[in-house]
């Protein structure tokens, strides 16, 4: 029963990152709003997410982990509610906000909870289970959020909510076990204000630098200027505090596990979670496929990532953990390498293949990942331990999603003024002789049908990039495996 309430909660958290996506154009219509104005309803959301994820380890020790958890489901179900019903635009922004502020603890708190609960031998089967609410969330919110938006209203995209997070709080009430908090940290003022004015300002940098023209723009310029200086003097004011007076626990950074388990969550983070982030938009902007077809499309991504969870967190404790991780990471690079065969003729079937077996590749890594990151950390660095853990791969998917999104477009627009050159008037040019009878150059509606097919195509060719680029990148990752130590090693050592 207490898997299953903070799966639940889990699982909402996760998914409200995505479900909103797709009901954004029917909210520009309600609220009378710009595009750029409404997109501040997911912004604000992943802005309040980060700045409040590190608190989660301060929380817990002041008031206990139960209470915390408690007072994040219930106000994340109220703030829910407030989206639901909102009917203007910084009504809807405000209730995001404090979506994302008390959302921010659950994903964290989860993972803690279930290493708690149960023992280093059953941690693998856990961290399966929680990594199928964290991952499975993203898939299934577009296309949610596509089916509650096409057969009733963008409401229930927030509503949906509130019976879930009623039932996921009944069951935190009834089952977990109150344990008050040692307090034994200090709250630093200093250097929470620090570190949550660095990953505010770089999230909005990442969210609104393409929209911006990156640094062509004086608003990325102060974005990243206030990142650079909070993030220094976070880190100098961190290593100057003594033990238990900073807001960083940097007891952390001596247990090597851990420190390697965030480098690498980093980085499955931006290479990995980033190319979730393009197949979606491919198949609607590209291929017009409507939101809930894409969702179809994509769902036996998700289910391959749920099932290899399950399998692979038997094996956990019975293989060595890096020739798991090698095999999730080699059929990652195999899926990525088909998509790098697409075109705008593709079939659903080479869509659905290579979605799957990158979904399999994520399941076989995700779980013996988080298994050893937390393998030799102690319980009472546990929930500090998992909020760190949350906000690194946040972090590392939100730079990945800025780059590939960037990269698309700059290659977008590079490949189309190449296609450009080869189309002219001249009957005699090989690539105009070849074009159909609609694409007669010497009228405006031949001129307009001709750029429309260039801008596909180039388009297209953006994607390929993005995914060839993302397959290369994987490749090189493999070889990182080797530094992470066996399980067997960190067991004995931990003992």
């Amino acid at each position: 029963m207490i898997t299953l309430s903070i799966m639940l909660a889990t699982i909402i958290q996760a998914i409200d990152g995505t479900i909103a996506n797709v009901a954004l154009p029917y909210m520009q219509g309600s609220f009378n709003a710009t595009l750029e104005q409404v997109n501040w309803v997911l912004t604000s959301f992943i802005v309040a997410t980060a700045v409040t994820t590190p608190l989660t380890g301060w929380l817990c020790d002041r008031f206990g982990l139960k209470h915390v958890f408690l007072v994040s489901i219930g106000g994340f179900t109220l703030a829910s509610m407030l989206c639901g019903l909102a009917n203007t635009l910084p009504e809807i922004v405000f209730a995001r906000i404090l979506q994302g502020v008390c959302g921010a603890a659950l994903v964290p708190l989860s993972q803690a909870v279930l290493l708690n609960i149960n023992t280093k031998e059953q941690h693998g089967s856990a961290m399966a289970i929680w990594g199928v609410g964290v991952m499975i969330g993203p898939m299934l919110g577009p296309m949610l959020g596509g089916y509650l938006t096409d057969n009733y209203s963008w409401r229930w995209v927030f509503l949906i909510n509130l019976p879930i997070g009623a039932l996921a709080f009944w069951g935190i009430y009834r089952y977990i076990e109150r344990v008050p908090g040692p307090r034994q940290i200090v709250f630093d003022l200093r250097g929470f204000v620090s570190l949550s004015l660095a990953v505010a300002a770089l999230q909005l940098m990442l969210d609104r630098g393409q929209e911006n023209d990156w640094f062509e723009s004086v608003e990325t310029w102060a974005e990243f200027i206030t990142m650079a200086v909070n993030m220094t003097y976070f880190v100098i004011h961190t290593l100057k505090a003594r033990q238990g007076q900073s807001f960083f626990e940097y007891r952390l950074l001596k247990n090597m596990n851990y420190v390697m388990g965030l480098i690498f969550i980093f980085i499955v983070g931006l290479v990995l979670f980033a190319t979730r982030s393009l197949t979606p938009s491919m198949l609607q902007g590209l291929l017009s496929y409507s939101a809930l077809q894409a969702g179809w499309v994509l769902a036996p991504s998700g289910l391959g990532t749920m099932v290899a969870m399950l399998v692979v967190g038997k094996l956990v404790g019975k293989f060595d953990v890096r020739y798991i991780l090698v095999l999730g990471f080699a059929l990652t690079a195999y899926s990525l390498f088909q998509m790098s065969g697409y075109s705008l003729e593709i079939a659903e079937k080479e869509i659905i293949w290579p979605g799957f077996v990158q979904g399999v590749g994520l399941g076989l890594i995700f779980v013996p990942l988080s298994t050893a990151t937390f393998a030799t950390l102690t319980p009472e660095l546990r929930a500090e331990g998992t909020a760190i853990y949350s906000l690194v791969r946040n972090l590392g998917s939100s730079i990945g999603i800025a780059l590939v999104q960037t990269l698309l477009i700059r290659n977008t627009q590079a490949m189309h003024a190449t296609l450009v050159q080869n189309i002219t008037p001249d009957k005699l040019n090989p690539a105009s002789a070849t074009l159909g009878p609609g694409f007669d150059l010497s009228t405006l509606a031949g001129l307009a049908t001709v750029s429309q097919e260039i801008e596909r195509q180039a388009t297209m060719v953006g994607y390929v990039d993005d995914f060839w680029m993302m397959f290369i990148l994987t490749l090189a990752i493999i070889p990182l495996v080797l530094l992470i130590k066996p399980m067997a090693r960190m067991k004995h050592r931990s003992g």
